[in-house]
């Protein structure tokens, strides 16, 4: 086999315009908020607040109801896909993403065999169905009832088998912006009235991954999907592909005709939320996080928000009443921080209309280690 070539190096500034670009970050897109869910292949959503935040960084002329309407209408929901995580998807994604990582649905499993042992997965996969589809029903519920057929079982460990084998969905008003409501799950088939969808070759994802996120490696892939062994699919896609390498020589892979823009483009700020997917969508994640940096969106195993100055993290951002207050990890110059006003204004008016919100800077965060 012929050896191939390392291909051109992409410094951290340029893979950072390039991903920012992909991400709607550089400029907002006027793209509808169902559009851009798709794009994004779905939104972190392990707190509710987060997809709105995240649309509002990156759409213009987007509104919370806009995403709202969305789950209500279930065109978009909240299931647990990449990661193991909570995501914001579209009816479409939720269908097949679910199934293409339920690979790492069974590895999370395993970690819990000892408290499932004498439980027959299938016989409880068909009985939590049968639970969730008559009515939503809360973890706790779904724990209850589960118990009562396997009272040696461990409680924790059943509840946990029912979402790595089914794909539950959480029903409104969970989610919606505004709203409070308790977390009640059924099955992604039963809200959707649609059969389940057959796990797709992840070929396609592959693709969706590169126009979101990329250019990237096989492991920014495999980090971004929590799944393993893909470097067979990259290679069968190779033919189709552009290579480039970073600054430590990794090979990274992107769409011919995917945007790369000058390393130079100038990146406005943007606050984005905990958890968002472009800090937590690739290994090596200094295209966006300087490595003086690292770890210090973190306090112990809670994420701070990020504010993002000239396209990479420099500082942190909170709610505080009526306060916005901004936090950052070092000085600004005067202009990015008349810049940083103006976006934390632009950005209350958006999720918050009709609310006046002052803006203040407050201490710098502390570094974590993490």
């Amino acid at each position: 086999m012929a050896k191939t070539s390392p291909g051109p190096l992409l410094g951290s500034r340029a893979l950072n315009r390039a991903t920012l670009d992909r991400q709607f970050l550089l400029r907002r897109s006027l793209r509808s908020a169902e559009d851009a869910v798709t794009h994004l292949v779905g939104l972190q959503a392990q707190n509710v607040k987060p997809p709105y935040q995240a649309l509002a960084a990156r759409l213009d002329g987007f509104r919370p109801d806009d995403l709202s309407r969305l789950m209500a209408d279930r065109r978009v929901v909240r299931i647990v896909t990449l990661r193991s995580t909570i995501h914001t998807h579209t009816a479409d994604d939720a269908r097949t993403l679910r199934p293409l990582v339920q690979p790492a649905r069974d590895r999370e499993l395993t970690a819990f065999r000892k408290g499932l042992a004498g439980v027959d997965l299938g016989r409880l996969a068909a009985l939590a169905r049968d639970l969730v589809e008559a009515e939503p029903r809360t973890m706790a519920e779904l724990r209850q009832a589960l118990l009562a057929q396997w009272p040696e079982a461990d409680p924790q460990s059943l509840a946990v088998a029912a979402r790595c084998t089914l794909p539950l969905v959480q029903v409104p008003p969970r989610g919606l912006w505004g709203r409070s409501g308790r977390v009640a799950l059924t099955t992604a088939e039963h809200w959707l009235g649609r059969p389940a969808a057959p796990a797709p070759a992840p070929d396609g994802t592959v693709l969706r991954y590169l126009a979101a996120f990329g250019p990237a490696s096989v492991k920014d892939m495999q980090t971004w999907a929590g799944l393993t062994r893909l470097r067979e699919v990259f290679e069968r896609l190779r033919p189709r592909l552009l290579t480039f390498r970073d600054a430590r020589g990794v090979e990274l892979f992107d769409l011919p005709d995917a945007p790369r823009p000058d390393p130079e483009t100038p990146a406005p700020p943007r606050f984005l939320p905990e958890y968002d997917n472009l800090l937590l969508s690739h290994a090596d994640r200094t295209r966006v996080v300087p490595p003086e940096h690292r770890g210090r969106l973190w306090q112990g195993n809670q994420p701070h928000r990020a504010l993002l100055v000239d396209g990479f993290l420099a500082g942190a951002w909170k709610p505080v009443d009526d306060t916005l207050v901004v936090e950052t990890f070092g000085p600004l110059s005067r202009a990015e921080r008349t810049a940083v006003l103006a976006e934390g204004e632009r950005m209350t008016a958006t999720l918050h209309p009709g609310t006046p919100y002052d803006i203040r800077f407050g201490t710098v965060v502390p570094s974590s280690g993490r």
